[in-house]
């Protein structure tokens, strides 16, 4: 993913270099060329990943959904790392600096994520304030992930990178350590407030890309308006295809099951989820080529308003095409032709939550199916990083800060002991 988006960031600062030195549009330096393949590299899977079925393609979902924000996070590092030098005068030394400065500001952001996310395990686990208050644990939940935000913001590192890394080991340790209420509520929560801040987003964008004033200063050149929005497209179609497949045919040469590997069809669908561009991307051009809030410089009127063009007509017409080319692609097959694409948890990864009536229950059941792909996949023993992780969390991390099957019954509590019991 860190490769992948770092290629991506040098294809399209080397070719909009190339292109836009040539069509005039206005004074801009390698800083500005490399804060574009930076912008422009930032992704938006939201619409493939709502027409991938999690249980049908579970290997090409996780590849989507953790490229996805995985690379919002290292093109805002990348982005951080640019504007924090001076590359007027680029030599080896001040390049070896560069990417010091970037490798350093992404370790430090995910190592603060993960100590934050373990601090708010640890206190839930152990010190447990307001034990079983659900307006309490969540509260704490939300005050523990705001904190680490405060944090990153304080010590002048990413943001969004260690809110990431912040969410993955609350997600993996803190959740598990409240209570069945708290655990409802959270996911709700989150899920609205998330709502809520992505209907913000397009409204913003779409209220700013009606903004006359910007749109004054190209009003004269329509036409290289024009060029650049459409090689900023072409550049992020060739940008993608120069990772994701060269990546994709490496990562099958290590496997050996033919389920494991990645076919041609996923490939695409990879590089298809990938070219829209959001709200990611329009955060760091006003960043870039704003002056006060308001572009005075014609190079960046012209980038501001190539980024709204590029964003907009990304997520309608790519968006609009996302599900026909997934149906080519990926076909369903028949027996889930009616059913609702929207992907959804698979039903025998929940039973161990149930209690055991539920569990006998199903037993009985005719209708409870395995998914047979999604259980091959986490069933078949790999002597992998992975394997070896969950070798070191089930035996040090999670007694310690908790997670499923390591959380103390506790009365009042009805998830915690059929867990306890699913663990042994």
């Amino acid at each position: 993913m860190l490769v992948g988006t770092l290629i991506s960031t040098g294809v399209i600062s080397i070719g909009a270099m190339h292109f836009f030195k040539k069509m005039n549009i206005g004074s801009l330096d390698i800083g500005d060329y490399l804060a574009i393949g930076a912008i422009f590299s930032a992704t938006d899977s939201v619409c493939t990943l709502q027409v991938l079925n999690q249980d049908e393609t579970p290997l090409l979902y996780s590849l989507v959904f953790g490229e996805g924000v995985v690379n919002d996070a290292t093109s805002v590092v990348f982005f951080n790392a640019i504007q924090s030098f001076d590359l007027s005068h680029i030599n080896s030394s001040v390049a070896m600096q560069f990417f010091g400065n970037f490798l350093n500001l992404f370790v430090s952001s995910t190592i603060l994520g993960v100590l934050a996310g373990l601090l708010s395990a640890y206190i839930i686990k152990k010190l447990y304030f307001g034990r079983h208050s659900t307006d309490r644990e969540v509260a704490l939940m939300i005050l523990m992930a705001y904190l680490s935000y405060m944090l990153a913001e304080l010590f002048y590192l990413s943001a969004i990178l260690t809110v990431f890394f912040c969410g993955i080991v609350m997600s993996h340790y803190t959740w598990h350590n409240v209570t069945e209420s708290s655990r409802v509520t959270t996911r709700h929560a989150f899920a609205t407030l998330s709502f809520v801040a992505e209907i913000f987003i397009f409204l913003y964008v779409g209220m700013d890309a009606l903004d006359i004033e910007k749109w004054k200063f190209v009003s004269h050149s329509p036409r290289t308006s024009v060029g650049v929005s459409a090689i900023l497209l072409g550049l992020v179609l060739v940008g993608r295809a120069a990772f994701v497949f060269p990546l994709s045919f490496l990562s099958n040469l290590t496997k050996k099951s033919s389920y494991e590997k990645i076919d041609i069809k996923q490939q695409v669908t990879i590089w298809w989820a990938g070219l829209m561009r959001g709200a990611v991307s329009m955060a760091l051009a006003y960043n870039q080529f704003t002056i006060s809030g308001h572009t005075q410089l014609r190079g960046s009127a012209i980038m501001i308003t190539s980024t709204i063009t590029v964003v907009l007509f990304s997520t309608v017409v790519f968006g609009l095409m996302t599900k026909p080319l997934v149906r080519i692609l990926l076909p369903s097959p028949k027996h889930n032709s009616n059913m609702s694409s929207e992907p959804s948890s698979p039903k025998y990864l929940t039973v161990p939550l149930l209690n055991g009536q539920d569990l006998e229950d199903n037993k009985g059941s005719s209708n409870f199916s395995h998914p047979t792909s999604l259980r091959m996949l986490l069933s078949t023993p790999s002597h992998t990083v992975h394997h070896y992780w969950r070798k070191f969390d089930d035996a040090f991390m999670r007694p310690v800060f908790g997670g499923r099957g390591f959380v103390p019954y506790v009365p009042g509590s009805p998830a915690d002991e059929s867990l306890l019991q699913w663990q042994q």
